[in-house]
């Protein structure tokens, strides 16, 4: 494939002639590479609810950490991540980061296999599940220099909604994948209590394929954008930028909250309501599938706006779990966490097409990574505090009301900076542009 040697989305003569069929080739290529790092980042909020009936004997505060684990380590890549795409250019790193997802796919699948493989093994397969979550950032903000500005919500929210989808994906996939012998010539099967048969390795092992096409796919089929190459230095101007930890606050409160809850929420369903355990697809799937929503809503109405009514939203939805879990009302429950996740996905949308419009273009990118990266912490903290949240007063409810504070305080600092019509994000536009 020719090499491509000008790249000016705004020009609207070459985005019609030439531009968009590239952009849309790398965007399709992207989304299920991304898919496949969420895959793998979040494969333990699965795995780990069924490691005890399989013959392991980890407590709860150990199983929340195996689907905890992930999201520290993802979270602190995508800080390495973020400035990648600037460093060796998009294309390159997206094989490199979707290459060496198979590693800890190839390692739980032969480690589940065997109930004595220790919980320091466990914690380190769990760790390396961390690598897909730094994709996140680097496809972001690869994807951030391919289209106009008019078009970067939709685009973004395209790219990041169907690459969350991941999570919804591995869980739903999962429970079904177990209960087959596909590969049962690299491992032998396991039995529950019940006496039913499950291959639990094959919540891991059957991610390899796709792993190497999409490699393969991104080899020959992507682009390295030619002006999009900055040094670290040049990009790491950005956390010297106010609104660069204003964004981040903002990302935090919504994909920080979607990613967290989607870790936490099959082992929260395990102990509150287990009898609804197959359900937990759910939540990942109805904040994925609103994700590119919420880009395209802020593309019309503003991205501020939307923010506001979401976190709004978000409070509310906090409060009826919270009514719902002390009423052990599980219709109730469920309807007000898909309210939680919804808002979320909506919410992680319209954040990102925010930062586009408040930075110029050589920034946006790294400052999407640098929020994402923030955010992400949110897969750590949010199944660490339910846990801790049952172990000191026996119940998850405590943990909503920290949400319900932050989504508060979030509110008021997009209220102060993006919502007041003497808003200071003008001046920022133009010092920076």
């Amino acid at each position: 494939m020719a090499r491509i040697k000008y790249w000016n989305p705004e020009d609207e003569k070459f985005w019609n002639a030439e531009g968009k069929k590239h952009a849309k080739r790398n965007l399709w290529i992207s989304v299920p590479s991304l898919m496949l790092a969420f895959i793998v980042w979040q494969i333990w909020s699965v795995v780990a609810v069924r490691l005890n009936d399989i013959g392991f004997h980890f407590t709860d505060e150990q199983l929340f950490t195996l689907a905890a684990i992930p999201g520290l380590v993802g979270a602190t890549l995508r800080f390495i991540y973020t400035f990648a795409v600037g460093s060796i250019g998009g294309k390159n790193w997206t094989v490199i980061s979707t290459a060496i997802l198979a590693i800890p796919a190839i390692g739980i699948g032969f480690a589940v296999q065997n109930p004595s493989t220790p919980f320091s093994i466990m914690l380190l397969l769990a760790a390396l599940c961390g690598l897909g979550g730094g994709n996140f950032s680097s496809s972001s903000a690869n994807i951030s220099f391919f289209f106009p500005k008019k078009e970067k919500g939709t685009a973004l929210g395209i790219n990041g909604g169907l690459g969350n989808m991941g999570v919804s994906v591995v869980q739903f996939i999962t429970p079904l994948v177990i209960t087959s012998g596909t590969f049962a010539f690299v491992g032998g099967k396991q039995v529950l209590a019940n006496g039913q048969h499950v291959w639990l390795q094959n919540a891991a092992f059957i991610w390899v394929i796709p792993i190497v096409i999409m490699t393969v796919l991104a080899i020959f089929g992507m682009d390295n954008v030619p002006n999009a190459k900055q040094s670290v230095s040049d990009q790491f101007v950005i956390v010297k930028r106010k609104h660069t930890w204003i964004m981040t606050i903002l990302y935090v409160a919504t994909f920080g909250s979607f990613i967290g809850y989607s870790a936490a929420f099959p082992l929260l369903l395990k102990s509150q309501f287990p009898e609804h355990l197959s359900l937990a697809f759910l939540g990942a799937l109805v904040a994925a599938a609103a994700r590119p929503v919420g880009g395209w809503i802020s593309d019309k109405l503003g991205g501020a706006r939307v923010t506001a009514y979401v976190l709004v939203i978000m409070a509310i939805g906090a409060v009826g779990v919270i009514y719902f879990l002390n009423a052990k009302q599980f219709a109730g429950f469920l309807a007000s966490f898909l309210v939680l996740f919804l808002a979320s996905g909506i919410g992680s949308g319209s954040t990102f097409q925010m930062i586009p419009n408040i930075f110029i273009p050589k920034e946006a990118a790294p400052v999407i990574g640098f929020s994402a990266a923030f955010a992400a912490y949110g897969s750590f903290f949010i199944p660490k505090l339910f846990g801790w949240s049952v172990k000191t007063t026996g119940t998850p409810v405590t943990a909503f009301y920290f949400f319900i504070g932050f989504y508060i305080i979030s509110f008021a600092i997009n209220w102060f900076y993006y919502q007041r019509k003497s808003t200071a994000v003008k001046t920022f536009v133009k010092q920076v542009g």
